[in-house]
């Protein structure tokens, strides 16, 4: 696994060396390259001046910021480098809080941190199960791709989890979704969809967390390869129903499993009764 990003994580006057590798395997994404209708050959991207149509070479591209209509300031690389933060090098911990204090909208993307070196490991690990005992996580920034991020750390497994979060001012206020409007709940329909909710608890590891588009088109492609006729992959949309009728048709469906799974252990209790009897 390659690092990313090398550097220190410090929380008050403790500095630990570490390094920061991506937790996302790109490999499990299905892409596409843009190809001539005709002879099937590699479109290239070409960029051009919008104003004239000429074509452009990347050294004859700079960036501009736009802060009039058709009025830009250019920037260039100098210009970038001049701006130093402590956080290009350094994950600073700000605090340490409770993970429910973090809400879920700000989570964007999951980097591994592991140490950089023997020297570190020690330290690191006191990190790790400090934050575990304590059920705290660390909040702090850093800098990734050219912007200073804010980051939460947590312990995983036997390492160190970092998510990039994003800035509150950057979520949208739920408020803003039409139609949300207060719903007298029904007593009835609350009491049938808690018996169903009970009925479908589970643990998160049951749950199967597998991508079934991605298999299904890959066959889809691998067909195509091979030449072979391809199936059709085809899921029928839910029917939308009468709430009631769909709860207790909900319901009823998830006893039946429950009462075979409870009369097939009746049986065998008997058959072994039975048996030993014999015997």
């Amino acid at each position: 696994m390659r690092a990313i990003w090398k550097g220190h994580i410090q929380f008050s006057l403790v500095t630990i060396p570490v390094r920061i590798y991506n937790a996302i395997d790109t490999g499990q994404t299905i892409s596409f390259n843009l190809l001539s209708k005709e002879g099937h050959n590699p479109v290239s991207y070409e960029k051009k001046d919008k104003v004239t149509g000429q074509p452009l070479r990347a050294e004859e591209i700079v960036k501009g910021y736009q802060y009039e209509p058709g009025q830009y300031v250019i920037i260039e690389q100098t210009d970038l480098d001049k701006v130093k933060l402590k956080s290009e090098k350094v994950i600073e911990i700000e605090g340490f809080v409770n993970t429910q204090e973090v809400h879920p909208t700000l989570f964007e993307a999951p980097y591994f941190i592991g140490p950089d070196g023997d020297l570190a490991a020690k330290t690191y690990g006191l990190l790790k199960e400090v934050l575990k005992e304590t059920g705290k996580v660390g909040v702090g920034k850093v800098v990734l791709r050219d912007r200073e991020t804010p980051v939460l750390l947590t312990p995983h497994e036997g390492g160190i989890l970092m998510y990039r979060l994003r800035y509150p001012n950057e979520v949208k206020n739920i408020g803003e979704v039409p139609q949300l409007i207060d719903v007298k709940t029904d007593k009835e329909q609350l009491k049938l969809a808690k018996t169903l909710v009970d009925s479908m608890s589970t643990t998160f590891g049951k749950i199967e967390m597998k991508d079934r588009y991605y298999d299904a088109l890959k066959s889809i492609i691998d067909a195509k390869i091979e030449g072979k006729e391809i199936v059709m992959v085809v899921e029928e949309e839910p029917k939308v129903v009468d709430i009631m009728t769909a709860l207790k048709a909900s319901i009823e469906a998830k006893k039946k499993p429950m009462e075979k799974a409870v009369g097939a252990t009746a049986k065998e209790k008997k058959e072994t009764t039975r048996h030993r009897k014999a015997s």
